[in-house]
């Protein structure tokens, strides 16, 4: 009977001091100025993103509707194209708020699975060693043996890939990271004291990584997602720039950018437009991840 008190007491404290560390997180990135813009601008393009069936509805566009007169190839602020047309005729906003929903589609999905995958492998190679942390080290170790940008290509030459094949190629290529610093931190706290208390009071190992663990190295994962998201984003762009990315008709702003480089000198606004999204969600997911990193930092003054 002491024992069950005991152990439920351990998790009652672990869990408010878990939800008090939070709160005060959340209190410092709420004053951070520069955080809070970054969160508010990434949040306007995404929910555009979202909303683009109902933007281009309003407006009477369609993403894939081409010219057949040629009348509209490659204009600028024409009558019922706020943003132009491309070289086929095909409103310019319409496919910049489609290919957001794809670009921002791979990004989150791509580092929420590699967070996932990274965080599970990085809690249990750490917490129990042995012969789970030889194997999982030595895939990491040859994974990253080979520089992955090219891996990365070879494949997308290779496939084609779609949106969700290329999002499976991503997460197979970037989960490694996460896993070495989730391992690195877990195996600091597995040695800690009230690790050690409650497993001497009989608390088993899911509940230990579960309750005592997780809670911990989540500052170390919510940071390393902002900045993640941004990375795969990046590298979706490369390899649409270079073809061999998602492949039209689907748009992304990767490959917006790359099929807009012939026209940079007639209609610059076809190529700056994509590249500045890129860019600004890319700034903004940086800037996001400065500001939780500066809020989770348990030396922060308040």
């Amino acid at each position: 009977m002491q024992v069950d008190k005991l152990k439920l007491k351990l998790d009652a404290e672990a869990t408010l001091r878990s939800r008090s560390l939070t709160d005060l997180a959340l209190a410092r990135l709420w004053r951070d100025r520069l955080s809070m813009t970054a969160i508010a601008v990434l949040l306007f393009l995404t929910a555009a993103s979202i909303a683009a069936p109902l933007i281009t509805g309003a407006l009477g566009v369609d993403p894939n509707t081409t010219d057949a007169s040629g009348s509209k190839y490659l204009s600028l602020f024409s009558e019922g194209h706020l943003l132009g047309t491309d070289n086929l005729g095909r409103d310019h906003l319409a496919r910049l708020l489609y290919a957001g929903q794809v670009s921002l589609f791979i990004g989150f999905m791509s580092a929420f699975l590699a967070l996932v995958i990274g965080v599970t492998l990085g809690i249990l190679t750490g917490y129990y060693g042995g012969v789970i942390d030889d194997i999982v080290n030595w895939i990491i170790t040859t994974l990253n043996a080979i520089p992955g940008l090219v891996l990365l290509i070879v494949i997308s030459a290779v496939f084609r890939p779609d949106a969700n094949s290329l999002i499976l190629v991503i997460v197979f290529l970037t989960w490694t990271a996460t896993t070495r610093l989730v391992r690195g931190e877990t195996l600091a706290i597995r040695a800690r004291e009230y690790i050690v208390s409650a497993k001497a009071i009989g608390a088993s190992d899911f509940r230990v990584m579960q309750v005592h663990i997780l809670p911990n190295v989540f500052s170390l994962t919510i940071v390393t997602l902002a900045r993640n998201i941004g990375i795969v984003m990046l590298i979706e762009a490369a390899l649409s720039f270079l073809g061999l990315g998602v492949q039209p008709p689907t748009a992304t702003w990767g490959n917006m950018l790359s099929k807009s480089r012939e026209f940079i000198t007639i209609q610059p606004h076809l190529m700056i437009l994509p590249g500045l999204l890129i860019t600004v969600v890319v700034l903004c997911l940086y800037i996001i991840g400065d500001g939780l990193r500066d809020a989770f930092d348990p030396t922060a003054s308040d």
